[in-house]
């Protein structure tokens, strides 16, 4: 058989390399450098325009904005995977004395806290923060300016408190605690609080005329968790694979993916933007992308995956506005995507199975609903509809013989085996849903009976 092609077509690299071009000239950016991952490698590196004279490569270091609020995301999702919080948790219950104690985590993570946008005082990413040394000059005496739940608000205070979660659970800086937990098991050398050379310059152009002006560059303190992060191409398209595939040394892949799920409502007038926990979602050219978008002064930045299609796209660049970097990344996604769709792995049985996993597995009802239940090779279960649009999930082990949904309808409930008397499985308990063999078979324990004249013809 022969073996899948690793690298690009010469038509499609020559169609990146012209799209990043043209985002470059349009944006007036003094540089741009991308990255494009597919099947969890990059396989596309790029750079046009100049840092100090010379053409960027996936080794210089950019800021990356409110990509690190994913960052973030990860190392609260890592204590909630360890048991050590909920995201139903109120953030008083393991970080206490904030006027925002109230906001539960989840809601932090997706922005539905309703606390406010920006840090008082002067604008905080381009002051040191220094100026804001306690999580009260953070926040403010008020910081809410919505009803919590009501509706989506981006709030940069709202993942420095995150910041201050992770510190104070791990009893160590986040910054630390992300090197540790995440960049050093990714490989992303490169990925650090303030610049490392080789990097670039953060500039600010004249909006009339083709000139430059550098804009500072400060260590924002305890806002630094919105967004202090310097990175790389390089770096990014590993996060990017991250991103699409999970790692089990970091998180695991159901735990990512519920990152990449909505967890708050879109605005009324705008149903292709979206937020999950940590990663903004959206919708272009039929696929729902995943990822983040980041600024600082002097930088813009994204990182976008389809997951569907197993490509990312990474595009970082040195100016202020004007880069659309989150349109230029999705371009280059769709433009893989187009031009080269995905070839899908060979298919392979199970390397191995538990046996009472067998004993589940095949077709069930709920009522006269068709679902399959098929054991996977991580020790998960999925229920599929076989109807169509039906209550599907992904299932984990419990860990006490019982299966936790993962996602849709049954997120968070458990699937429970029942057995008779004889020990043969009887049905299947899935919060309350039972499934069983048969669709309304007077000898199964459908809730509620089965009319004692049966099926019957119309």
């Amino acid at each position: 058989m022969s073996s899948i092609p690793t690298e690009l077509l010469p038509d499609t690299r020559r169609a990146l390399v012209h799209r990043l071009a043209t985002g470059q000239v349009e944006g007036r950016a003094p540089s741009v450098v991308a990255a494009v991952v597919r099947d969890g490698r990059p396989v596309w590196v790029y750079g046009w325009g100049t840092v100090d004279g010379r053409v960027p490569d996936g080794d210089i270091q950019y800021r990356i904005g409110s990509i690190t609020k994913t960052f973030v995301a990860v190392l609260v999702l890592r204590l909630r995977d360890e048991g050590r919080l909920a995201l139903t948790d109120p953030l008083a219950e393991h970080l206490p004395g904030t006027v925002a104690g109230e906001a539960t985590i989840g809601a932090l993570l997706a922005h539905t806290a309703g606390l406010i946008a920006e840090a008082p005082g002067p604008w905080w990413e381009r002051t040191p923060g220094t100026l804001r040394p306690e999580l009260a000059d953070v926040l403010g005496s008020d910081p809410r300016v919505h009803p919590a739940g009501q509706r989506h608000h981006y709030s940069n205070p709202g993942y420095a408190l995150l910041g201050a979660l992770v510190e104070r659970v791990r009893g160590q800086a986040w910054g630390e605690v992300l090197r540790r937990e995440v960049l050093e098991p990714l490989g992303m050398t490169r990925t650090t609080l303030l610049p490392v050379a080789p990097h670039a310059t953060g500039w600010a152009v004249h909006p009339w005329a083709d000139v430059l002006q550098a804009e500072p560059a400060v260590d924002t303190g305890l806002m630094a968790p919105a967004g202090q992060l310097w990175s790389t191409a390089t770096d990014l398209a590993r996060f990017a694979a991250f991103l699409l595939d999970g790692d089990e040394r970091v998180l695991h892949p159901d735990t990512v993916a519920q990152m990449r799920t909505p967890a708050s409502p879109p605005e009324a007038t705008d149903w292709d933007h979206g937020y999950g926990l940590g990663m903004q979602l959206l919708r272009r050219e039929r696929r729902l992308l995943a990822g983040h978008t980041g600024s600082m002064p002097g930088f813009v930045a994204t990182v976008w995956v389809s997951p569907e299609d197993a490509l990312g796209a990474v595009v970082l660049g040195n100016v202020t506005t004007g880069l659309a970097v989150g349109s230029l990344a999705a371009d280059l996604l769709h433009t893989v995507a187009e031009r080269e769709p995905r070839i899908p792995a060979p298919w392979r049985p199970l390397p191995s199975v538990e046996p009472q996993l067998l004993e589940i597995a095949g077709p069930w009802y709920w009522g006269p609903a068709p679902f399959v239940l098929r054991p996977l090779a991580d020790g998960f279960l999925e229920l599929a509809s076989l109807s169509g649009g039906g209550r599907g999930t992904r299932l984990r082990p419990a860990g006490d013989g019982s299966w936790e949904g993962l996602n849709g309808y049954f997120a968070g409930e458990r699937l429970r085996v029942q057995r008779d008397a004889s020990g043969a499985v009887s049905h299947l308990d899935l919060g309350t849903f039972i499934l069983t063999r048969q669709p309304y078979h007077p000898e199964e324990p459908v809730p509620g009976g089965v009319d004692p004249a049966g099926w019957r013809a119309g």
